[in-house]
């Protein structure tokens, strides 16, 4: 990754997530010509980063690849400063920014050009210069006119002249661009500017992918609190304060050798609970990180158990076909290993009995306060994600569905016998499996849970979800016409 760090800073609702989704988005795009821009970079803005009119949607800090014409660097958005309510939290907020700033290069200081420079704008100013380095103002939401107004009140933060521009409507990238120019083109920051990407080259010649995996659960079971116990590092902001987490964060993060891509998410409520816009796209953000990643940690309060909506997210997770962990948070208040065991007994039959999807997925007992069982946490992650890629042989197959039908045939349905002539995986991730048959309808499903058991049974698929088509059809190898 480039190692130019540019960071985004200001008060609530300045428009820092909107310039990170422009910059972050431009980065993806292929087939912009090199060179300065033009002043307006028009297009989609839409982006990882939640953004609302309400102030203080942001509260950790998120990173990002970012690329402005030719020019590519490492973007941070950070929360607002000053932007809650409790005093406790805004302080653990500001902590946070403080410390982005001292590993930044250059960093940008936004205030609302409609406004004007407020006392609080002046505050974080005074705030920044306390911090040092290398700092720009930039006038934001100046469109229509309101360009030099912005630049006039950018002198009194006391570094010089701002930048005018509208990170929703892309006006004024071309200043942006030279402000970045000249942070490269002084030395105060070492550019690499070369492509990035989730996949390395191992030295065999192999593909080595971080394994993604997004760590998902109710409010306050624990989840950033986990991956900061991971990390070694308070990353993301905690508190006894329920649903501080509002945005999907991913983190890179590495264990015994092994690339992982942690992203931690919303806490998710009962759906009927729902009303407000912000959390509907919290709620979102946390299904499409569920979507894309490839091991999915649920966690559930170790005391309260698996309730209704710890299983409609581990349904969630087994309809999307990524491979599951149940992590049981806050174990450090169990009795001794006697409770445990039973608990974490009753955990894997509750999720047994109400999800056949997930018989046998791996319940691992963790505490993020003394760090007991995150060494098998992210063991079972591995150990999952194995299974959750497993590609059997077809002959192989053939011969363990020749034994299941010899041992229980298929139902007699009306009229005409079933026939299952053939089976062949098609696909991975989830281990997806096709069986040619002569009457797909006439299939029971009990019959086909018996099938799925016995794949997860005799071929280790424990806790994947599977997928089983009926396709009516001949087996391409039978040269009797049956």
């Amino acid at each position: 990754m480039c190692r130019f760090k540019v960071t985004l800073v200001g008060r609530a609702n300045v428009g820092k997530s909107t310039l990170f989704n422009r910059l972050t988005a431009t980065s993806t795009k292929r087939g912009r010509p090199p060179g300065k821009p033009t002043g307006n970079i028009k297009g989609n803005i839409k982006g990882k980063a939640l953004v609302d009119d309400r102030p203080g949607v942001t509260r950790d800090w998120r990173e990002g690849s970012a690329q402005l014409a030719d020019i590519a660097f490492t973007l941070i958005d950070t929360a607002g400063m000053e932007a809650e309510a409790s005093p406790d939290l805004a302080s653990r907020i500001r902590q946070q920014t403080e410390t982005v700033i001292r590993q930044s290069h250059l960093v940008l200081l936004m205030f609302d050009g409609r406004e004007g420079v407020t006392p609080l704008d002046r505050s974080i100013a005074t705030h920044i210069h306390k911090l040092g380095g290398r700092v720009c103002v930039v006038a934001n939401k100046c469109e229509g006119g309101l360009h030099l107004t912005g630049i006039a009140d950018g002198w009194q933060l006391g570094f010089g002249q701002a930048i005018a521009m509208s990170a929703a409507h892309g006006d004024g990238m071309g200043d942006l661009y030279d402000v970045l120019c000249d942070a490269f083109n002084t030395g105060l920051a070492e550019a690499q500017n070369t492509s990035t990407g989730e996949e390395t080259k191992s030295g065999d010649g192999e593909t080595d992918t971080p394994i993604r995996v997004a760590i998902v659960g109710r409010p306050n079971t624990g989840k950033s609190t986990l991956i900061n116990r991971l990390l070694g590092e308070d990353r993301m902001l905690t508190g006894p304060e329920a649903g501080i987490t509002r945005d999907a964060i991913d983190l890179p993060f590495s264990h015994d050798g092994r690339g992982f891509i942690l992203t931690d998410t919303a806490g998710v409520r009962r759906k009927a609970r729902i009303s407000d816009m912000l959390e509907k796209s919290m709620v979102h953000a946390t299904r499409t990180a569920i979507r894309f990643a490839h091991v999915v940690i649920i966690c559930v309060d170790a005391d309260e158990g698996l309730g209704k909506q710890d299983l409609a997210l581990a349904r969630l997770v087994a309809d999307e076909g990524r491979a599951p962990v149940i992590a049981a948070t806050m174990c450090d208040k169990w009795g001794g290993d006697k409770q445990k065991r039973k608990s974490l007994q009753g955990l894997s039959l509750r999720l047994d009995k109400s999800l056949g999807q997930m018989r046998g997925a791996a319940v691992v007992a963790v505490s993020a306060i003394t760090g007991a069982g995150l060494a098998e946490l992210m063991t079972g992650v591995a150990d999952v994600y194995s299974r959750w890629g497993m590609r059997l042989p077809t002959a192989r197959l053939n011969q363990w569905l020749a034994g299941r039908l010899e041992a229980h045939p298929p139902p007699l349905a009306p009229h005409k016998r079933v026939r299952i002539r053939y089976m062949t995986q098609i696909k991975t991730r989830p281990p997806s499996f096709a069986l040619f048959l002569n009457r797909p309808s006439a299939v029971p499903a009990h019959y086909m849970r018996y099938l799925e058991g016995g794949l997860r049974d005799d071929f280790g698929l424990e806790g994947v979800p599977l997928r089983l088509l009926l396709r009516r059809g001949k087996n391409p190898y039978d040269t009797h016409n049956t």
